[in-house]
């Protein structure tokens, strides 16, 4: 079975960080609390970006420099 893509708005953080582990040092660099939250099987990037009011679209940005950077 293939990996879900990072990009699909529905995939949430839970599921972003157990298969792109690298992407919670970005979190952790915002002071977000993502990371070990209970809701984060159910919020997607949006979400936590609307909650820590982030830009979304630079956020998507870093998450995928992280991704990039751990290939």
């Amino acid at each position: 079975m293939s990996k879900p893509s990072w990009k699909n708005p529905d995939v949430t953080l839970d599921a972003l960080m157990r298969e792109w582990p690298a992407t919670i040092e970005v979190f952790m660099r915002h002071k977000m609390l993502c990371v070990g939250c209970l809701v984060n099987p159910f919020h997607t990037i949006d979400d936590a970006c609307t909650e820590y009011h982030l830009d979304l679209d630079a956020f998507i940005a870093e998450l995928g420099a992280a991704i990039e950077a751990a290939a």
